[in-house]
């Protein structure tokens, strides 16, 4: 996602590269190592053979990650690029995975817009840009994953227990799953693949954890508020009026979405003793995490967009390319993306 805050230029124009391809290299290993982890095999330093050998099954999710994110960071930058506008290269951004935190080894990937986007064409361009870029990345590793799913051996190399059950058991509880989007749901119909994981499992198969990764990232990017890929899209789409309206309608829903979990979660919190009548149905629906985003679009973020431009509508092809930006976001919308069993 670039940051289209304004920055005055500087007496210097020339790119920083080693910084931009130290922050890669650096992305590079915290990934593999956080596929490593996710796969379900830690790297350990008990020995440099057996840490380079478990460090190596981290490659297929961290190389499939990056294609995501490059994809998408340069599908801005190449747009500004084609407007003359001045952009800095992608920043990867390293995590190291934490015990206690669910690391995918990255923050994501950003560039920085280094002077004002004066025209609603050229906001358009360079937001669509990327989701768009990194949807075909996204939908190419869920096809992939689907269609090259290892055997069965594969889960009970990491899952010893499951072999001696004759099959792999319900999800117990407390377990950590993960929620179908559209897109997921269709392809799964479309390719009926032999041998899918569970949900709660599919973080071992890196193909279609990164695959869905992807799409958890691109609809995030893809919300309609503020200024984010989606608020550019629909701000050059429908002006500032259209995009006021959508933007709270979005905030509105999300907070919709996130209140009945992150509110039963808050009283659990205060006493655990306490017990809720609450359909099930309905927690099913809710994912507590849609609140603190909200928050963090309100309060940081912000939900209202600058003027750019004039308020001549764009051409039919961008309207048309606007409109599959919507649809993209429809697919990967996932509402309740993480969830314990």
């Amino acid at each position: 996602m670039p940051d289209f805050s304004y920055e005055e230029p500087k007496l210097t124009t020339g790119r920083n590269y080693p910084i931009h391809l130290l922050l890669f290299v650096a992305t590079l290993l915290t990934t593999t190592w956080a596929g490593a982890i996710w796969t379900g095999i830690s790297p350990s330093m008990t020995s440099r053979a057996g840490f380079i050998a478990a460090l190596k099954t981290g490659v297929p999710f961290s190389l499939s990650l990056l294609a995501f994110l490059s994809v998408h960071e340069f599908g801005h930058f190449f747009a500004t690029v084609k407007h003359r506008i001045s952009a800095t290269l992608p920043y990867y951004i390293p995590l190291p995975p934490l015990p206690f935190f669910m690391s995918i080894g990255t923050l994501g990937a950003v560039i920085r817009i280094k002077e004002p986007i004066r025209s609603r064409q050229a906001l358009f361009d360079i937001g669509a840009a990327g989701p768009l870029a990194g949807f075909t990345v996204a939908l190419a590793l869920l096809i992939y994953g689907f269609l090259h799913l290892p055997p069965a051996e594969y889960i009970y190399s990491i899952h010893p227990e499951y072999r001696s059950m004759g099959s792999i058991p319900a999800a117990p509880t407390g377990t950590l799953y993960l929620g179908k989007n559209l897109l997921f749901i269709m392809l799964e119909k479309i390719i009926q693949p032999k041998g899918l994981p569970p949900m709660y499992e599919l973080y071992h198969y890196p193909f279609l954890f990164a695959g869905w990764l992807a799409c958890f990232v691109t609809a995030l990017n893809l919300l309609p508020v503020g200024q984010l890929d989606g608020g550019h899209v629909i701000y050059a789409m429908f002006g500032s009026e259209g995009h006021r309206k959508i933007s709270k309608f979005f905030l509105a829903c999300i907070t919709i979405i996130g209140a009945p979990s992150f509110i039963i979660g808050l009283l659990e919190l205060i006493n655990p003793a306490l017990v809720f009548p609450v359909p099930e149905l309905l927690l099913r629906w809710s994912w507590p995490g849609w609140i603190i985003w909200a928050f963090i679009l309100r309060r940081f973020l912000g939900t209202k967009h600058p003027q750019a431009g004039s308020d001549r509508p764009l051409s039919p092809g961008r309207m048309i390319a606007g409109w599959a930006c919507i649809a993209v976001f429809i697919l990967t919308f996932t509402p309740v993306p993480f969830a314990i069993s």
